[in-house]
């Protein structure tokens, strides 16, 4: 905390997850602070002081920033080179997750699952932060984590490289497991409140569709919500080992 000293880790390289600033700041160490914040895609939240307060008593200048567990990617630096690799990329797209424990828990099936990465928004989302890693079992320091400014052009820039979009939703046309998910697939699995914002099944998946999927109850109850936060976990340890089993290879 404090202006300067987040300045310095900034123009250090420093991860930067998210920066807190007093709502009012002025002066002109702010001043070169936005200045160094300029084309970095770090996440800027105005907010009063009286949270700053409540983080710490220290002088903190209106500032605090908080640093990554991690060293986050960018989807257009992996796809290429999976690709080239002759892989078959599998993603998955946890678009406006909240919670960080069902983070870590989907990063550890992911991984077992052999996702290759997991993109999630900039802002409005889960950051890898202690909680996340230790729920994941590590698993968060072995997959990949993209952080994308823009997910709507994220969603895009996959389709037009032939990846398939495979939107897990009760607004689904088919059962996940009448789906085919051969070949390159990213799967998107929205909030636990809401599901997958609804621009973006608007825009680019029933629209659009390649795969809409939900998963069905044997039982009397209705089907099993991918935004019901209860179900988070299991609807995604289904539906990874659905698309992963396509490229299963069983050794005797």
């Amino acid at each position: 905390f404090g202006i300067r000293a987040v300045i310095e880790a900034i123009e250090a390289g420093k991860e930067i997850d998210k920066l807190l600033i007093k709502k009012d700041l002025q002066g002109e160490l702010s001043r070169e602070l936005f200045n160094v914040l300029k084309g970095r895609h770090i996440p800027v939240q105005r907010v009063p002081i009286e949270k700053l307060n409540r983080i710490t008593r220290k002088n903190h200048q209106g500032v605090i920033a908080y640093t990554t567990q991690i060293t986050y990617q960018h989807i257009e630096d992996i796809v290429p080179t999976l690709f080239e690799e002759g892989k078959n990329p599998f993603f998955v797209l946890l678009d406006g997750l909240t919670d960080v424990r069902n983070f870590g828990a989907i990063a550890r099936t992911a991984e077992c699952a052999g996702v290759d990465a997991i993109i999630i928004p900039s802002k409005n989302s889960v950051s890898v932060n202690a909680d996340a890693i230790k729920t994941s079992a590590g698993a968060l320091h072995t997959i990949p984590v993209c952080r994308e400014e823009n997910i709507t052009k994220t969603i895009k820039y996959l389709k037009n490289c032939g990846i398939h979009i495979a939107g897990a939703t009760e607004k689904g046309n088919q059962s996940y497991t009448k789906g085919s998910y051969n070949g390159p697939v990213c799967l998107i699995m929205g909030a636990e409140d809401r599901g997958i914002p609804q621009e973006h099944l608007a825009s680019y998946i029933v629209k659009n569709p390649n795969i809409c999927c939900w998963i069905t109850s044997w039982r009397s109850t209705n089907s099993i919500l991918c935004n019901h936060n209860n179900f988070t976990n299991i609807f995604n340890s289904l539906y990874f080992f659905a698309l992963s089993g396509n490229n299963l290879t069983f050794i005797n």
